[in-house]
């Protein structure tokens, strides 16, 4: 068994201020409301590097977010392991590092601190440069599904402690 905690990081990324960005924020705060334990939350406004000193030694973190893929319509749910974007991992200034990139820095730079397992819970969003409070319907909507998933992941990542 590793040396990482087994209290299970959900971080929540977005803006607070920008309509469908805040989803991420929405989603873990309601996560958060429930109190469970062996979870902890975070609401945070950040990206690229500045990742990785919030994910150190956890062995599970969920990060929520929205996203526009334009693959599929606003409000619809997704799952993906970080190993879904290893594609996209490339050589960037430290200003345009996406996830993928920090989370593969993160384990090569500090192999023993970076978690065993990273999921993605991202939402579709509708509307991404409106400065705004209030989230698109199709995006609010999503809210319950996506909490629902994260607590299905927090189940699991608990359920793999049982040696």
């Amino acid at each position: 068994m590793s040396g990482l905690s087994e209290t299970v990081l959900v971080i929540g990324l977005g803006s607070p201020i920008v309509s469908d960005d805040r989803v991420g924020l929405e989603i873990v705060k309601q996560i958060e409301s429930m109190k469970l334990d062996s979870v902890e939350t975070r609401q945070e406004a950040i990206g690229g590097l500045d990742i990785l000193p919030l994910i150190f030694g956890y062995r599970h973190v969920i990060i929520v977010d929205a996203i526009q893929s334009g693959s599929c319509p606003p409000g619809t749910v997704m799952l993906f392991d970080i190993k879904d974007f290893e594609h996209t991992v490339a050589d960037s200034s430290a200003h345009g590092i996406n996830l993928a990139t920090a989370i593969a820095l993160g384990r090569q730079l500090e192999t023993e601190r970076m978690p065993e397992e990273v999921r993605l819970v991202a939402i579709e969003a509708q509307e991404l440069l409106t400065v705004s409070e209030e989230m698109s319907a199709a995006v609010e909507n999503a809210v319950p599904k996506a909490v629902s998933l994260i607590l299905e992941l927090i189940s699991e990542f608990k359920g793999s402690y049982v040696e």
